[in-house]
Parts: C-alpha cells; sequence; structure tokens
C-alpha cells in the first residue's frame, strides 16, 4: 500500500501550483495548498477533495510566515510555485514592484523553507519555480529574469546547507494552457510555437510532470530543469 505523503504547494490557488495540488490530492496525499486570499485558497481544496486544505500568507511578507506555517506538522514534499508577473524596466523602473518581487520569490522562499525545517525528515524533497526569462529575457523583464535567475543560486545554496534534504528548480518556459498565457491571441502564441522545435509549447500537465520527477527522484538534487519545448535552441 503507498505511504501517504505531507505535500505543501504555494501559489496552488490558480495556475499551475493548483494542478500540482490536484496531482497529489487525487492520490490521496495530505494536500496544503496556499494563496493570498484565505476564501480563494479553502474553495480550492473543496474542489480538489479528499484531504486537501488551503492555508493563506502573503510570501512578499516575509516576517508573518512563520506564524502562519505554525499548524503544519510535516512536510515530505514541498513546492514552492508561487509567482507574480512585473513589467518592470530600467528605464521606468518601479522600486516597489521591484522590491515586492524579489522579497517573494528570494527572501519569502526562502523563509517557508526555514520555518518548514524542524517538520521536514531526511526524505523530504524541495522543489523552487524560476523561469526561463533568466536565460532570455524580454523588455520589460529586468527583475523577473535577476530573481529567476537568482533561483539557481538559491537552489545551489539550499541543496546545499540542507542535505540530505533534496533541492530542485523547475524552470517552464511559455505554458500555452496556463491561465496567463492561453488568455493571449492565438497569433502570438503561434509565434512562439513556430519557434518551438517540438512544435507546440508546454503544457500544465507537463509542468506537473517535471515537479513530479523532481520531488520523486532520490538521486535528483541541485538541478535546474528546463521545461519549454527546447524553445531556447531556437
Amino acid at each position: 500500500m503507498r505511504e501517504t505523503r505531507s505535500v505543501l504547494v504555494t501559489g496552488a490557488s490558480s495556475g499551475i501550483g493548483r494542478e500540482i495540488a490536484r496531482f497529489f490530492a487525487e492520490r490521496g496525499d495530505e494536500v496544503v495548498l496556499t494563496g493570498r486570499e484565505a476564501h480563494r485558497a479553502e474553495t480550492v481544496a473543496k474542489e480538489l477533495g479528499g484531504a486537501a486544505r488551503g492555508l493563506a500568507f502573503d510570501l512578499a511578507r516575509p516576517l508573518e510566515l512563520a506564524g502562519a506555517l505554525a499548524e503544519i506538522d510535516r512536510v515530505d514534499h514541498l513546492v514552492l510555485a508561487a509567482i507574480e508577473r512585473d513589467l518592470n524596466t530600467v528605464a521606468e523602473y518601479d522600486v516597489e514592484r521591484a522590491l515586492r518581487l524579489v522579497t517573494l520569490k528570494l527572501v519569502g522562499y526562502t523563509e517557508v523553507v526555514h520555518a518548514l525545517l524542524p517538520r521536514m525528515n531526511q526524505d523530504t524533497s524541495i522543489v523552487v519555480f524560476g523561469g526561463q526569462a533568466k536565460e532570455r529575457p524580454y523588455p520589460g523583464s529586468t527583475t523577473v529574469t535577476t530573481v529567476n535567475a537568482g533561483v539557481t543560486g538559491l537552489v545551489h545554496a539550499l541543496a546545499s546547507e540542507l542535505a540530505p534534504i533534496r533541492v530542485n528548480a523547475v524552470h517552464p518556459g511559455i505554458v500555452g494552457d496556463s491561465p496567463f498565457w492561453s488568455a493571449k491571441p492565438a497569433a502570438v502564441l503561434d509565434q512562439y510555437i513556430s519557434r518551438t522545435p517540438i512544435g507546440r509549447l508546454a503544457t500544465m500537465a507537463d509542468v506537473v510532470d517535471a515537479v513530479v520527477f523532481l520531488l520523486r527522484n532520490r538521486s535528483v538534487n541541485g538541478v535546474d530543469l528546463t521545461v519549454d519545448g527546447g524553445w531556447l535552441l531556437t
């Protein structure tokens, strides 16, 4: 009989994070999914059913995270999937927005790990979300590119400090059926598809599969896994 796992997924009230939470909930694991709004997180948890439950906190307010996570008893898998879109250029630099994103992903992610560390075990695994903007910047990606590149350094540091706990990163490219990208005009998506060697964009299911692999494979550690269909090859 399969052992039940305790899984916590941040940023799971929508999009890819929600699909990751769904994967584990459907397999009978104890899933805690988080978002900034308590009602939203609780509603999604009810929709997923099983042993899923919602929890609310804002990763950009790291001093509050330890208290918000105090009720978590055990962590076998931790997925730090919370993201925010930040269109920010050097020419028109919005410091407040930049500070929020940097705090959310680099400080907030780290504080979640710090707060939950006493409830982890030697077989616990962690996946941190970055993104392919780290390799292919675009106009307005100043903060996003910098932060996603920082995720690589964060993962390497955590994998070293927390051993034998495993820590890996997943870096999705354009995820065609995600809420953000699926709202784009078909002509825009077609341009990206034409430059993707596999002839289609990555899907949320592809990203979920990559996350599950990183969580479960006991010999993969300190890795940056790209999920973009080979887009960077073009």
